[in-house]
């Protein structure tokens, strides 16, 4: 295994490849090849903070867009398998290091705008095999996870293989998204579900702003993320309502207990 803690332009004879035509960073990188004919691609306007890539096998493929706009820098660790793919859009900022691995020839896509808060992981895989004992069948094959345009990802969240987030939508601390996720929605809990529906987030933080101020600022509204909610199939989750019991049922909780296992008794007799 070859690694390499200076991030600069590199080809070896085993066909591994960094394509980076940008200044040299020394700190915070540590890139790893395991096989052969593995690329990572990194544009030179790319913000990188801390990046550790660690290939696995052969083929794999890693791609990081620029930072054009002002954001928190892109800190990522990521694991890449045999013909693997991990692309990441252009103007994406991580507030802590989002951990993401794509192996078995699965995919992970993040859109443009995507906003990753600390302590995130995007798994494709599960790491290690599950089988059905009497089929020997194996149970969980690693999917593809593609997250749109513009969306933002709280604190612990966990996207597992299959999930889909689409564009404009806000996935909730501690959430884990297991399925799809239309765009313009909240997203919250374990297994996560749809909570609210045509919704829009901007960027700036709450923090320095007057009670009272009013949103969003001048300037500050991004049009082309303000959309109505397409997948009408996702709903919000509705709340279990309990009947209350009519007159017979009620009397009959009043009876002495000895009464009613001997009613009970009868009744199924």
């Amino acid at each position: 295994m070859l690694q390499l803690h200076t991030l600069d332009r590199y080809k070896d004879d085993q066909g591994n490849e960094i394509v980076y035509d940008g200044e040299v960073r020394h700190e915070n990188i540590d890139i790893r090849f395991k096989g052969s004919n593995n690329t990572l691609v990194i544009d030179a306007r790319a913000d990188i903070k801390d990046l550790v890539v660690n290939f696995t096998g052969n083929n794999g493929r890693v791609e990081i867009a620029p930072t054009s706009e002002k954001r928190v820098g892109l800190r990522f660790q990521m694991r890449c398998g045999h013909e693997s793919l991990i692309r990441i859009g252009e103007n994406v900022g991580c507030a802590g290091r989002t951990f993401i691995s794509a192996v078995e020839g699965v995919s992970v896509t993040l859109g443009t705008d995507v906003m990753l808060s600390r302590n995130i992981e995007i798994r494709a895989d599960d790491s290690h095999p599950i089988y059905d004992v009497r089929t020997e069948k194996r149970l969980n094959p690693s999917r593809s996870i593609v997250v749109g345009d513009h969306v933002w990802i709280a604190k612990h969240a966990v996207l597992l293989g299959g999930a889909t987030i689409g564009d404009g939508s806000v996935i909730g601390y501690r959430s884990i998204v297991t399925s799809s996720v239309p765009n313009n929605c909240v997203a919250v809990g374990s297994p996560a579900r749809v909570v609210r529906r045509n919704i829009a987030w901007q960027r700036p933080v709450l923090a320095p702003r007057r009670p009272g101020e009013q949103y969003p600022r001048k300037g500050e509204k991004t049009e082309q993320y303000w959309n109505l909610t397409v997948d009408e199939d996702v709903v919000p989750a509705s709340p279990v309502v309990r009947k209350k019991p009519g007159p017979a049922r009620r009397l009959f909780r009043r009876l002495p207990a000895p009464v009613r296992r001997l009613a009970r008794k009868l009744r199924s007799s």
